[in-house]
């Protein structure tokens, strides 16, 4: 008799309320409507005579209302009774293909993206090259730098800082004054856009030592916005939104990637191509990234990489154990900053023109979304996010059959914020800590054991 009124309950969870679905899905969709009608439904053009005109946009409108509609019923009948089934499963034990997996990862990874020019220019040319290396290639890897700089704040210390991108803008300033004004090289001012990024991120870090959570958040969000306005504002140093043009770009000791005799495909007797300054770039942003995480990995195991997991789990239980806070808090946010320098002083390097615009809060938006899906502490899961944003937005740009369906104005990449926040609350109902949940402790008596997400608090680990 107990069994049965013991299985009641599950068969009564497994049952699914038909009509009660429909009717979410239905409000759902009601609420779509309204929230996309202005955003999408209506579109004001210039007409030949440069009049606004108001147009509409119902099929496009429609086709997003139904497809947020049919995946909200699709949850409600599928998708909640599995999960509610799986939380009431037991735990089974990792499988062997996820050790394996797990251990030939990370030198699988590290060979693909080595060879990576190669393949490409393999498979698409050396006129196409230049697209996949430069778009996908490099523009990744900063942000996968951006990413494993942001989780050393983020992920170990569990600071939430909002204005990373702060630093990032004063390494990629630093750089673009000091060369133009003085003619240093790059790799001079490399190691300084770090040290100057570094000193900002101390300087943010000292007014925020007793803060902690949303308050923190907000602080951090307003030093990004500050140095913003400040870009913006001194016109005399920073050139305001004109931006600052003409960086000089980074050579192969010596050798610039230019046409001349001088340059590098001439004094290596190759036919002059702009392939080469890319692939220079992306083995130079690679090894940065490498680097990062190297040092990251190290910092981890050193006593200062204990302390910032200790304050991330208890801060209160960090200060009874005679760990001074204080100094904690300040190299977490200093090293944090130093590889957005880097990263920045790159980027300048990179692009040969920087402005503010460049420098906006929806870049800490997506650097700390990158940090959040991958997992907070995960250096994998970190890269893994900064591939799925960054090369899902430049794969958007390829999508050009989607003008067939939705009409010759639509672009793809108007709508990438809308998947990303769609994303985002996927990852949150299916992995609430993150693509990577698991954390292998930093120091262990014997034996190595994986820590499991249960086993730590919600937002921790």
């Amino acid at each position: 008799m107990s069994k049965k009124s013991d299985m009641a309950p599950h068969a009564a969870d497994k049952r699914v309320d038909i009509g009660r679905a429909l009717k979410d899905a239905g409000l759902t969709a009601l609420l779509s409507f309204a929230l996309f009608l202005p955003l999408i439904g209506f579109l004001t053009v210039q007409d030949f005579s440069n009049t606004l005109v108001l147009t509409t946009r119902w099929p496009l409108l429609f086709s997003i209302v139904a497809v947020i509609g049919i995946g909200r019923l699709a949850y409600a009948l599928f998708l909640a009774p599995w999960l509610a089934a799986r939380a009431h499963r037991p735990a089974a034990p990792p499988a062997a293909w996820r050790a394996v997996a797990g251990r030939w990862f990370v030198p699988f990874a590290i060979g693909f993206v080595v060879v990576y020019p190669p393949l490409v220019i393999y498979t698409a040319g050396w006129g196409g090259a230049v697209k996949w290396l430069d778009n996908f290639g490099i523009q990744i890897l900063i942000y996968v730098m951006l990413g494993w700089g942001l989780n050393i704040v983020v992920g170990l210390a569990g600071l939430l800082d909002l204005g990373y991108v702060a630093f990032y803008a004063v390494g990629a300033y630093s750089y673009a004054l000091f060369a133009k004004e003085f003619g240093l090289s790059f790799w001079i001012l490399l190691p300084i856009a770090g040290v100057l990024a570094s000193f900002w991120g101390i300087l943010l870090g000292f007014p925020v030592l007793r803060l902690r959570g949303d308050y923190l958040a907000i602080v951090t969000l307003a030093f990004g916005e500050i140095i913003r306005i400040v870009l913006i504002n001194f016109v005399d140093l920073t050139n305001g939104y004109a931006g600052i043009s003409g960086i000089p770009r980074p050579t192969f000791f010596g050798i610039p990637f230019t046409a001349n005799e001088d340059g590098f495909a001439a004094v290596f007797g190759l036919e002059f191509s702009p392939v080469y300054r890319t692939i220079f770039l992306y083995y130079l942003i690679l090894a940065l990234a490498l680097l990062t995480a190297f040092v990251t990995v190290r910092l981890r195991r050193l006593p200062v990489g204990r302390a910032w997991e200790a304050l991330r789990e208890d801060e209160i239980a960090c200060r009874s154990l005679g760990i001074n806070t204080t100094n904690t808090k300040l190299t977490a946010f200093a090293i944090g900053a130093m590889f957005a320098g880097f990263a920045g002083s790159f980027f300048a390097a990179r692009q040969g023109f920087i402005s503010p615009d460049s420098f906006t809060f929806m870049e800490s938006a997506s650097i700390v979304a990158i940090v959040v899906l991958g997992g907070m502490g995960s250096q994998i899961g970190v890269a893994i996010a900064a591939i799925a944003m960054i090369g899902g937005t430049e794969i958007m740009r390829e999508l050009d059959f989607l003008k067939v369906i939705f009409g010759a104005t639509f672009d793809p990449t108007q709508y990438r914020m809308l998947l990303f926040g769609f994303a985002m609350v996927l990852i949150m109902i299916w992995k609430p800590r993150g693509l990577i949940s698991t954390r292998d402790p930093s120091v262990f008596l014997k034996e190595r054991k994986t820590i499991s997400s249960d086993l730590v608090g919600e937002g921790r680990g």
